[in-house]
């Protein structure tokens, strides 16, 4: 063996080739026959390869095209390319004059691509949260980063399921150009804002190019709500009343110091202020107790007649959510949790809005959806009634197809000295309050309707 053989001939050697067949130990394959054999083995590999290459070139040449031509666009490259077959193969001279004016129109078409990455573009919004029906205005500024004056060109700034579109003027290098930005008015939700997509299209429509930008904002969309009178007073007190008489130590809050009395504990003597006076002095003490209260809110799709009645409930239980963390009330917010089909009925899923502060409660609330595969309202009540410590009252909101009669047996899953209230939700129904079957039914066809009821309630 020669210095000069190659890596793969040495290789080559050192496998079996008895009976005129070779094995490549180093690829593991085994080619038997001639050199002529061998020969045509290889020649099929590399046509393989190059195939490779070219469909895969091919592929992504296709998927530019489509990014990339129009349907305008597309007919004219059929029209150049049919003009050119025919002026050129039939001698029609039309033919091959329609041809040229397709590939003039392709070939001006062309430079309104160039300069597509060219835009450093800053997305703000003036806020981060919104009240559902309400406009937000943010800003948009777009700075030509390159080297070459830009043509004029155009952003689409997604909104939620909805487009916004910026028009671009021509931009020379280092200049910029800012536009106020005016978001239409927003349902309820967490609507993603961006990313900003610069388009490049040239007058008639046949090319287009985009690029998007990574800066996207989420948007919280707060629902709707009206200030309730507040739950230490009015109504909720009344019905509240006094849930129980179990008192503990995180209850009770000190109040004074005052002097012994017959009956006091001996626990609750303050000993600086006895030796300091010389009378025996006890810490007096107030009960502070705020009793935890329940919010549930169906979400089932078949307990609402439509989804404006739905926004009409959770507008509602916002409402009163609000109300009771401003009045520091222990709350617990329950929705139902998403159930697959399959096991519908065996599996138990709730959703629990955060009520640590009016901001978070709110976020909580623009992200709850109708859903079609959930527990009814009386399953959640039931889990809200199990995880229920200390519960004094329960307010479950639900839509217009959730009858009275399923309204008192989900009431029936809370404490025997809870007191329950429902709200149904029904646009097309009058304002009433009414008493069944020892629970107090609140019926309300705008949010507004549910703050006049609760005043009503307070002055009774």
């Amino acid at each position: 063996m020669t210095p000069t053989d190659s890596r793969l001939t040495r290789t080559s050697t050192r496998g079996d080739t008895a009976g005129g067949s070779t094995t490549f130990g180093a690829t593991g394959t085994h080619v038997s026959g001639t050199r002529r054999d061998r020969a045509l083995v290889g020649a099929v590999v590399g046509l393989t390869r190059v195939t490779r290459v070219v469909v895969a070139a091919v592929a992504q040449a296709a998927r530019w095209s489509a990014r990339t031509v129009r349907p305008a666009g597309v007919l004219v490259v059929v029209a150049a390319t049919v003009g050119l077959v025919f002026g050129l193969v039939f001698g029609w001279v039309e033919w091959l004059v329609a041809a040229v004016i397709a590939l003039v129109l392709l070939a001006t078409a062309v430079p309104f691509l160039f300069g597509a990455r060219s835009y450093a573009v800053d997305l703000s919004l003036a806020h981060e949260r919104a009240v559902a029906g309400s406009a937000v205005a943010g800003a948009i500024g777009v700075r030509n980063t390159g080297t070459r004056t830009t043509l004029p060109g155009r952003l689409d700034i997604p909104v939620g399921e909805g487009l916004v579109e910026v028009e671009v003027p021509l931009l020379r290098p280092g200049h910029a150009v800012d536009d106020p930005l005016e978001l239409p008015d927003l349902r309820r939700g967490i609507v993603s804002v961006g990313p900003a997509t610069t388009v490049r299209a040239d007058p008639l429509g046949l090319l287009r190019r985009e690029h998007a930008f990574p800066d996207v904002h989420d948007l919280y969309v707060h629902p709707r709500t009206v200030t309730l009178p507040s739950t230490s007073a009015g109504l909720i007190r009344d019905l509240e009343g006094s849930p129980t008489r179990r008192l503990v130590d995180a209850d009770m809050a000190f109040h004074a110091i005052r002097e012994y009395a017959p009956g006091d504990s001996r626990r609750q003597v303050h000993w600086k202020s006895t030796a300091k006076t010389g009378r025996l002095m006890v810490r007096q003490y107030e009960e502070t107790r705020r009793s935890r209260m329940a919010l549930i809110l169906a979400i089932a799709q078949d307990e609402y007649a439509d989804a404006d009645e739905f926004e009409l409930a959770v507008s509602c239980a916002a409402s009163i959510g609000l109300r009771a963390v401003r009045d520091a009330r222990e709350v617990d917010i329950v929705a139902g949790g998403e159930v697959p089909r399959v096991i519908r009925g065996r599996l138990r899923a709730v959703q629990r809005v955060p009520a640590v502060s009016p901001r978070g409660m709110l976020d909580g609330f623009s992200g709850i959806d109708r859903l079609e595969t959930t527990m009814p309202v009386g399953e959640v009540c039931r889990v809200a009634g199990e995880s229920g410590e200390r519960l004094s009252i329960a307010f479950v909101v639900t839509g217009s197809r959730v009858p009275l009669s399923r309204l008192r047996q989900a009431a029936l899953h809370f404490p025997a000295d809870a007191t329950v209230v429902g709200v149904r939700c029904d646009e097309r129904a009058h304002p009433r309050m009414q008493a069944v079957s020892g629970m107090t039914v609140l019926t309300v066809g705008t949010i507004d309707d549910l703050a006049g009821l609760l005043v009503r309630g307070a002055t009774a």
